[in-house]
């Protein structure tokens, strides 16, 4: 069976996939998730963290994993999944991005925002700390819009402030390396985030060999964790 390494996006952490690490282990997958460096329950100080420390713990990862490796990156864990590619080409079988940001060469997760969503008006920068927040009352709106009550308020106690260095920084990629792990594209056309419109211009820049749509928001892990399961085997089977 596959071994799935699962990267959270912003604000979250290894908390996010809990549903979805039950739905792919019942089918006999093995499954590996972790906090990026300064999310979730991980103690490295935010203001510390560069794009290369989510980049090398995705690499460490892969490493870990065994047999038939397929990454998942969610949101901005799109070009962290990208970076790791490029670095570990013959580790991996396949790439899955998960309504994500899917980056050209050189591209950072702030040059890919789509304009217009949810999180303007609605995203706050401390200068001083170097840390984005969304604010409380639009996390529903920006993450969570077709999840359960259990789940909206689970994830509202476990969110945290996201460094804003690794937004900024660009992520090279090559054609030998990035450019020949094979890539899938879990599409969310509900996502009041990465709308869809952009989700496919973004596909545009970077294709793909295989798409599996879900009628989920941003956070499908959550609100459909059984078929974001079966959307990862059939996106895996590239």
């Amino acid at each position: 069976m596959t071994t799935f390494v699962l990267l959270h996006g912003a604000y979250h952490g290894a908390w996010c996939w809990y549903r979805v690490r039950d739905a792919l282990e019942s089918r006999g997958h093995a499954v590996v998730t972790f906090d990026l460096p300064a999310h979730g329950i991980d103690t490295t100080p935010p203001g510390s963290v560069t794009l290369d420390d989510y980049v090398d713990a995705a690499c460490a990862a892969i490493d870990r994993a065994a047999d038939e490796t397929v990454l998942v990156g969610h949101s901005m864990s799109g070009v962290v999944a990208a970076g790791a590619a490029e670095r570990r080409p013959d580790a991996l079988d396949a790439t899955v991005y998960l309504t994500a940001y899917l980056p050209t060469d050189g591209d950072s997760m702030l040059d890919l925002r789509a304009p217009d969503t949810a999180l303007d008006g609605n995203f706050v920068v401390d200068e001083d700390r170097g840390l984005g927040t969304v604010r409380e009352g639009a996390l529903d709106d920006v993450f969570y819009g077709d999840c359960p009550p259990e789940e909206r308020a689970l994830a509202h106690s476990l969110v945290r402030a996201e460094p804003m260095a690794p937004l900024s920084s660009g992520i090279p990629l090559t054609d030998a390396n990035f450019g020949r792990v094979p890539r899938a594209y879990v599409e969310c056309t509900a996502d009041a985030t990465i709308p869809i419109a952009h989700q496919r211009a973004m596909r545009e820049a970077t294709p793909v060999e295989r798409v599996v749509t879900l009628d989920a928001s941003h956070s499908p892990f959550l609100s459909l964790p059984v078929e974001t399961a079966d959307a990862l085997e059939r996106a895996a089977a590239i």
